[in-house]
């Protein structure tokens, strides 16, 4: 597959497969690769040129909360299909058949009083249908208005597809509701699975409001916070006034650089989910351990939840605090970031995340890594900003965008980031698109021990190339 220039350039619409991005990335990669070679050499890359021993965040609340949520070393494997998994998810496997076997009562929601004509109030009948959980709630063709959904520990929530199944809010949900989300935040939730359904947060009822979200985590489709294994497939976020998705603590904290945060979600995968028209993030994580989000696809975001022309609305964003994070296979079109890996200044930068395979098309920056707060002048050295392994990245035609007006379209760029290896990345620019001189790929600002190997630039009209070499190593 070729992708062309100008108006021939490759797009991807609405109608978009996610589950056929591994094929989509293996036909635009200018780099043959098998994957288990590829996760060997990004380990041995890894070995040789980053610094292993970066001290980790000394606080308080490490020394409380570390037993509770330990993390460690995990290795990254490979199946037949081109999934790339991490270690954990043999774990993961074994509680989500603990969870069918635990929650083996059948109900279908119409025997509840559910009508799925897009006109009635069905809260209570999936309140009822629900219950306390140890349930399998099945949901038929067609649209069911809620005004929210609480789902409790060992509940499954599954409807017939995409398109089919529609969950939407009511027309007198508040804004600051989350359609879907986990019932007990304070105390944590574990055992949940969402599948086969659109998630529609019907933006709309808000009239012309400037602003689509409440503040902190609400305000998204569905929401799972301090939740422990959990599962979504297959699902369709539709103009969320915050997120798409959101893997959350108990709420958003900014505590400060090396805080780590209680009421943390672990263990989570998210599978074939797609996410458009969102006011922030289409899929974001936030203090959380062990997630892994595969073969997803976000898109065309509104931009609401900020003010107009300062909208860092990324496809998916690996957010304060997130650690050991795995995503394969996705794809993003439209977004201010493509994949974004970040912390606010006052909160722990996300670390230990591993890429392999995303696809970013006409994003503004497909892939920004940065601590933001940390980045020069009297900025204070981040203490967390560490640790990212990429490979298999696609970029094509990034551009300016009215998202947010005043950033510049790049391939990749790296800030205060240290310890990064990016082992294949093609980035494909549009002949008759003017990039005005700015840089494909920008390593900046403190980032320390950034790994470049395998990278392909091509087709960028009034381009440099990479600004920042002096802050890497360049493989060949």
């Amino acid at each position: 597959m070729e992708a062309r220039r100008g108006e021939n350039m490759m797009h991807l619409d609405k109608h978009h497969e996610p589950r056929t991005n591994g094929t989509l990335l293996r036909q635009l990669s200018r780099r043959p690769f098998q994957l288990n070679r590829l996760i060997e050499e990004n380990l041995q890359l890894f070995q040789m040129y980053c610094n292993p021993n970066f001290p980790k965040p000394f606080s308080f609340s490490h020394l409380l909360l570390n037993r509770k949520y330990p993390v460690g070393p995990c290795k990254t494997f490979a199946d037949d299909s081109g999934l790339v998994y991490p270690e954990w998810k043999t774990e993961l496997d074994k509680e989500y058949n603990r969870l069918l076997e635990t929650a083996n009562r059948e109900v279908n929601i119409l025997d509840f009083g559910a009508i799925g004509d897009g006109k009635t109030d069905s809260t209570t009948a999936f309140q009822k249908a629900i219950g306390s959980g140890r349930v399998k709630v099945i949901v038929p063709a067609g649209t069911f208005l809620v005004k929210w959904l609480k789902l409790p520990s060992w509940t499954c929530l599954i409807g017939r597809g995409k398109g089919v199944t529609t969950i939407k809010f009511h027309p007198g949900a508040p804004k600051k509701t989350r359609l879907v989300q986990n019932a007990d935040f304070r105390y944590g939730n574990d055992h949940i699975l969402v599948e086969g359904l659109t998630l529609d947060w019907n933006v709309e009822r808000l009239g012309q409001a400037e602003k689509t979200s409440a503040g902190n985590n609400r305000s998204s489709c569905l929401t799972f916070a301090h939740v422990t294994y959990g599962w979504v497939k297959n699902v369709e976020a539709v103009n969320a006034g915050l997120h798409g998705f959101d893997v959350s603590s108990t709420r958003y904290h900014y505590l400060g650089d090396g805080f780590l945060a209680p009421g943390r979600s672990r263990y989570i995968w998210l599978d074939g989910i797609t996410a458009s028209g969102f006011g922030d993030d289409g899929i974001t994580t936030h203090h959380s351990d062990y997630i892994f989000i595969s073969n997803s696809y976000c898109f065309h975001p509104s931009g609401r939840a900020h003010t107009e022309g300062f909208s860092n609305s990324n496809g998916i964003e690996i957010d304060d605090g997130s650690r050991y994070v795995w995503l394969c296979n996705n794809a993003t079109t439209g977004c201010f970031g493509g994949v974004e890996i970040k912390a606010h200044h006052n909160a722990s930068a996300a670390s230990h995340v591993h890429i392999y395979g995303h696809l970013s098309v006409r994003d503004n920056r497909s892939f920004n890594f940065r601590h933001i707060g940390h980045h020069k002048g009297k900025d204070a050295n981040s203490k967390s900003a560490n640790h990212i392994v990429a490979a298999n990245l696609v970029s094509i035609a990034p551009v300016f965008t009215d998202l947010y007006k005043d950033s510049t379209p790049r391939s990749l760029v790296v800030s205060a980031y240290q310890n990064v290896v990016i082992n294949g990345l093609t980035a494909i620019g549009d002949p008759d698109y003017d990039f005005k001189g700015n840089p494909v790929i920008a390593i900046q600002y403190r980032a320390k021990n950034v790994v470049l190997k395998n990278i392909n630039i091509s087709g960028f009209k009034n381009a440099k190339r990479i600004k920042g070499k002096d802050r890497c190593v360049l493989v060949k």
